[in-house]
């Protein structure tokens, strides 16, 4: 081998090598910690959310208030859990468990984003349908698009979180079409989840006028475990579409326990993380 031989091999290795560090983890230990509330929500879509006599809430919205806002007090959630799981909002069954804390961690880098998420999953769950998951974790952000929905243009929609997902006529809601899956009327959210399934593969999807498990843009890559019953589980996407430096998105964080299915998850309400930008969780840059 001659010495430009050996020079091109060596610039390749150490280019090679430093798009690694490029594409490198964060340190976890130097990134903040925010622990989010996630609850099981029953038969409140959309349409309930927005009607001032389902929801004495709406008056706020209307007015610019957040679900967080509202409901977020010295880190818990101020519902009445034993409506949420009354035969009124939740005619199936409640879990044992209506709400936990899930412990979020953003960073960020000139290419990717990158999301940490640390809890308990628990048990007693009223829907065990997914025999191949005992978990599975998603994240969705919103575009800047996405309104309220149900053809209610004066509630914006990252007020709301996932909620303009969610509608009365989507499969396991009752009476619905069990073909009909989540949607938006307007705008999209950028959805990635992982599945605790061994060799299942991370999805990169999105919600629009339909569900999408598949066809994403964002190149999500995600890994999970479970130690003592603690789960991490960690997403790493790239930092493009409705996610961009000196921007707070709209997200939110929904898990599913003890193989649950459908609207049988633990939700957040729609908080905003910022890149280098002011929200309820801000991203460390690396």
């Amino acid at each position: 081998m001659n010495k430009t031989s050996v020079s091109l091999a060596v610039f390749g290795a150490l280019f090679a090598f430093g798009s690694q560090i490029a594409q490198a983890a964060p340190d976890w230990s130097k990134v903040p910690k925010r622990d989010v509330q996630v609850f099981h929500a029953g038969v409140t879509p959309i349409e309930w959310v927005t009607k001032k006599s389902d929801h004495s809430g709406r008056t706020g919205l209307v007015k610019g208030e957040s679900c967080v806002g509202c409901h977020e007090e010295k880190g818990g959630l101020n519902f009445d859990m034993k409506r949420l799981a009354g035969k009124d909002l939740e005619p199936v069954g409640a879990p044992k468990t209506m709400n936990f804390p899930v412990t979020v961690q953003a960073a960020y880098d000139k290419d990717n984003a990158y999301i940490r998420l640390t809890f308990k999953a628990p048990a007693g769950g009223a829907n065990n349908a997914d025999k191949d998951n005992e978990v599975k974790v998603a994240v969705m952000f919103a575009n800047d698009k996405v309104t309220a929905a149900a053809g209610d243009k004066t509630i914006p929609g990252d007020q709301l979180g996932c909620w303009a997902t969610c509608h009365t006529d989507a499969r396991t809601m009752p009476g619905a079409d069990d073909k009909k899956t989540k949607y938006t009327k307007d705008g999209a959210y950028e959805l990635m989840q992982w599945k605790s399934a061994k060799g299942a593969k991370a999805v990169d999807g999105s919600v629009t006028d339909k569900r999408n498990m598949e066809g994403g843009t964002a190149g999500v890559k995600a890994e999970g475990d479970n130690k003592g019953g603690t789960y991490t589980v960690t997403f790493t996407r790239k930092l493009n579409g409705a996610l961009a430096e000196g921007k707070a998105v709209p997200f939110g964080v929904a898990v599913h326990a003890d193989h649950a299915t459908g609207r049988f998850h633990h939700i957040s309400l729609g908080y905003k993380l910022g890149f280098g930008a002011e929200g309820d969780i801000k991203a460390t840059k690396q």
